[in-house]
């Protein structure tokens, strides 16, 4: 489980306003919602009495949803109104993208326009040597 950005017990109880404790109870009495990817124990290593939790992003977010403190409620609300900015952000970022793409396609088609007029303009610029005639008396046939 290297690289994963994670959240001690303690830490999470108190942004949460509850006892260490009373996080872990409530976790444990609704293991179901706890698999591996959203929160596991730590190995031995610390010295301490009881082995921290460690909880994922998705883990700290659910611990909110199994606790009934005022803060872990106000917590899950503001989790949930986020989701909802997220998905309107990529909704408008999926018509950005759509009018981008339109964009794109016309500045193909005003591109190659653009190359035909200078193109035309360099011609006037430079227009073809006059004929001169030959000194002297020349026959055409």
């Amino acid at each position: 489980m290297l690289g994963l950005r994670v959240m001690l017990d303690r830490d999470l109880a108190a942004i949460y306003g509850v006892k260490t404790g009373r996080l872990n109870e409530a976790v444990k009495r609704n293991a179901d919602r706890f698999p591996g990817d959203f929160m596991f124990q730590l190995s031995r290593g610390y010295n301490v009495k009881h082995l921290p939790y460690a909880f994922t992003e998705h883990g700290a977010i659910q611990a909110a949803n199994v606790l009934n403190s005022p803060r872990a409620v106000t917590m899950g609300i503001h989790v949930v109104r986020a989701f909802v900015q997220l998905r309107d952000l990529l909704a408008s970022n999926r018509e950005l993208a759509r009018k981008f793409a339109e964009l794109e396609r016309k500045l193909a088609t005003h591109d190659q326009a653009i190359t035909g007029i200078l193109k035309a303009i360099q011609e006037l610029m430079n227009p073809p040597a006059p004929r001169r005639r030959g000194i002297g008396f020349t026959a055409d046939f």
